[in-house]
């Protein structure tokens, strides 16, 4: 049983952490800080690219990023996978960077990279030795201004894409679980498909239609440039401005999907048989976005009930009741309402109706009992440490003060946010499990081996 491929799949879908809302600001700006706040400096070019400098120099690294406001929610029904195959096929080079060459450049400079993408944004970055950032903003302006877009490269990272997403979702025990899950759970909204989207679609694509996906998303008032580490601010504007002052500001509007979820009034429930050797039960609930004061109470619901060999799943579940193997809670955060995940991998011999019941049962403790005050400052240091664990890295930095100013244009809740957590009391996650942790606001899956 590799379970670890499964906590790392939904780790991954889920995205990154994401947070709340506030004022734009269109002039540049240096935020004040306190000793122990993240500093940072942010403008915006003449074609729309929102630029943010964070300067330490604790270390001889940097790390460039850059954040495009495109994921899979943004994609046509008919050509879903798009938003994940650009994270392939951005490698593909420029005409100044050769087929294959884009990972030796950075290797051979001493430095890393990768992508992700979720439901709301792609995320690329390279980790470098400080004395090769004007090499990474280059890299990231040539791919940004013109991506190699050809036959051969299509070809390629389709194999590519089509090959990952079948280790993914057919030779991973349980790794359908987030296809099915979001597809029983969304009717309306574009969450309805994962990131994954399908290898069918890719397939069916004309060049043209990846080419005005391009034109459309990857245009620089679309994205976010986000560096951090050891950099002086002042050079580092000039060969921003050098790079990407050029490059022109999309063409057409950014489409956004408009589309709202129905509120949920019945349960759904179903059956889905995978090769896997021991059941699972998949709950899922409706919550909010990201951001709002019902998401942190629900945020630090989950936590209370599966983080950690403290926590109340683990403790009553796993290691007293023995009924489950594995369980966890954690809920996605995510630009429009989501969803927050509750699952088990049932103990040898256990019938997964026997789990669920167990795992209702701590809910209806949450919901019946209010948490005690030990239990709730534990909780309270749990939450605060994860927070502050998420900025101990240049790339971490870099990737939060992105996502906090293009889901809320507030970069600096990268040192304010945690307050909004501990507003959080402990009435405030009570009412959060009686208001969502009910039936008929969830999907009920039942992971079952293939006879």
């Amino acid at each position: 049983m590799k379970l670890k491929h499964l906590s790392f799949a939904l780790v991954v879908a889920s995205g990154s952490v994401l947070f709340a809302q506030a004022p734009i600001k269109k002039t540049e700006a240096t935020k004040p800080a306190n000793n122990n706040n993240i500093k940072f400096t942010e403008y915006d070019l003449p074609n729309g690219l929102h630029v943010i400098l964070h300067e330490d120099h604790s270390t001889p690294i940097v790390a460039v990023t850059v954040l495009y406001h495109v994921g899979s929610k943004n994609e046509d029904p008919q050509r879903t996978g798009f938003a994940h195959f650009f994270e392939h096929l951005m490698f593909e080079g420029s005409p100044n960077i050769g087929r294959g060459e884009y990972m030796k450049l950075v290797q051979n400079a001493g430095g890393s990279l990768n992508a992700n993408t979720s439901f709301d944004r792609t995320f690329y970055f390279e980790v470098l030795p400080s004395n090769q950032l004007e090499l990474g903003l280059w890299m990231e302006a040539e791919r940004m201004f013109q991506l190699k877009i050809d036959s051969v490269g299509l070809e390629t990272q389709r194999g590519v894409v089509k090959e990952e997403l079948k280790q993914r979702n057919e030779n991973t025990p349980y790794g359908s679980i987030l296809n099915e899950t979001f597809a029983h759970a969304y009717v309306e909204h574009p969450y309805r498909w994962t990131p994954g989207g399908s290898p069918e679609y890719i397939n069916k694509a004309a060049m043209s239609e990846f080419v005005d996906f391009y034109k459309t998303f990857y245009v620089p008032n679309n994205a976010t440039l986000c560096i951090a580490g050891d950099i002086n601010i002042a050079k580092t504007k000039a060969m921003i401005l050098k790079y990407y002052g050029t490059i022109p500001k999309g063409s057409k509007p950014v489409p956004r999907p408009t589309a709202v979820e129905p509120q949920k009034t019945k349960e759904v429930r179903d059956t889905v048989f995978d090769n896997i050797q021991l059941p699972a039960v998949v709950m899922a609930y409706h919550i909010p976005a990201q951001g709002t004061p019902d998401f942190y109470a629900v945020n630090m619901l989950t936590t209370l009930l599966s983080q950690g060999k403290s926590s109340r799943i683990q403790k009553s579940i796993v290691d007293k009741q023995q009924k489950a193997l594995f369980a966890g809670a954690f809920p996605f955060s995510s630009e429009d309402p989501g969803l927050a995940l509750v699952f088990g991998i049932t103990n040898m011999s256990v019938n997964p109706t026997d789990l669920e019941k167990a795992m209702d049962e701590e809910f209806d403790k949450v919901k019946k009992e209010i948490i005690s005050e030990d239990e709730f400052q534990k909780l309270r240091n749990q939450v605060e440490n994860d927070f502050v664990g998420g900025n101990t890295k240049v790339v971490g930095i870099a990737e939060n003060l992105a996502n906090y100013y293009v889901y809320f244009k507030d970069a600096n809740l990268i040192n304010t946010e945690i307050d909004r957590y501990m507003k959080v009391t402990r009435e405030d996650i009570q009412k959060a499990a009686q208001k969502y942790l009910i039936n008929e606001n969830r999907v009920v899956l039942y992971y079952l081996p293939k006879k």
